[in-house]
């Protein structure tokens, strides 16, 4: 029997997931929050807000209506903003069936509670956690649309369910992996945006490969230490969710966070960057305030995320982050 999953949110990567999911043969219909989005899509075969120009399949239902999404639905996939999850998802739980399965796409940490996506979700709608999985991965959206081959990630504590997720996403281009560890794949997703917006940052203030190398890696091993101290395993961040998505996040013109980071070193305030990106999210800048006062609490060291909390939210000047970092204390790598 086929599975039939609803997508809610028609963001670039929900609209790309839902394609994968096609392409793989399952049975998707995509919520938009916007009419005029759900008609694109169901006429023109066209999200154009997200993804101009990429043709999306035939079978893909589309509606604006969340009670139609989610009528029937196996798997319901959360594609909304991390900090908007727990809003919408409170709206949406008396449609969902109990024993579905809830699949997360949002790459952040919640502020106020600190709380990772898949706790959101369990909080929200009081189903067990066996019954929560996450997707994360170099997983840039226009890339895939394109079907440029890739790679990702299913997390879930029951096994079986993120196999089935698997099966259920598999294409000619489109690879996922399975694992249990949920809390290092989130931390690596979440992480991973603010490590982008320091080297976006670096790259809008001349700096070359040396200095994105050392970001990276540096940021690499913060996201180790946050991650080890909540209990993840410290070999996912060396995987898909951790250094894959770094490296992704972190070079591409395609990702937000790193644009972001770049308008920012480039002399912009937060405020003028974030109304450059035409609606689109920069997870990010909101997750660097989470992640920093989780890391407070567990007393965990993360200077990067340090260094652009303090930029983003306390009108940090960029131009003095390469001095902040290089000035501080000489010790061993590891």
């Amino acid at each position: 029997m086929s599975v039939r999953f609803a997508v809610l949110g028609s963001g670039s990567w929900g609209t790309v997931f839902a394609k994968v999911l096609v392409d793989a043969g399952s049975e998707v219909t995509l919520w938009a929050r916007r009419r005029e989005v759900a008609e694109a899509v169901a006429q023109r075969r066209e999200n154009p807000d997200y993804l101009p120009g990429v043709r999306l399949p035939d079978a893909l239902v589309s509606t604006s209506d969340p009670r139609i999404a989610l009528d029937g639905a196996d798997a319901v996939v959360l594609a909304v903003p991390s900090q908007s999850l727990r809003h919408n998802l409170t709206a949406w739980r008396g449609l969902i069936k109990p024993e579905a399965t809830l699949i997360s796409l949002a790459k952040g940490v919640e502020l106020g509670t600190l709380k990772r996506m898949s706790q959101v979700i369990t909080e929200v709608t009081g189903i067990s956690a066996h019954q929560v999985a996450v997707v994360s991965g170099p997983n840039l959206a226009r890339e895939i649309a394109e079907e440029q081959p890739t790679a990702t990630v299913i997390a879930c504590t029951d096994h079986d369910r993120a196999v089935a997720i698997q099966q259920a996403c598999t294409t000619g281009y489109f690879r996922p992996y399975t694992i249990t560890d949920v809390v290092g794949v989130e931390l690596g997703g979440a992480c991973k945006n603010v490590i982008a917006l320091s080297c976006g940052m670096a790259a809008g203030l001349g700096f070359g490969s040396n200095t994105l190398g050392t970001l990276i890696t540096r940021g690499l091993a913060e996201m180790a230490r946050l991650g080890v101290a909540l209990g993840a395993d410290p070999l996912t961040f060396a995987g898909l969710a951790g250094l894959g998505d770094l490296v992704a996040t972190c070079l591409s013109p395609l990702s937000r966070n790193r644009v972001f980071g770049e308008r920012l070193g480039r002399g912009q305030t937060p405020a003028q960057a974030q109304a450059a990106t035409h609606g689109q999210v920069a997870e990010g800048v909101k997750s660097s305030s989470a992640i920093r006062e989780l890391a407070l609490t567990h007393g965990v060291e993360m200077p990067i995320t340090e260094v652009v909390h303090r930029v983003c939210h306390d009108g940090f000047d960029p131009r003095e982050m390469a001095a902040d970092l290089i000035g501080r204390k000489t010790k061993p790598e590891r």
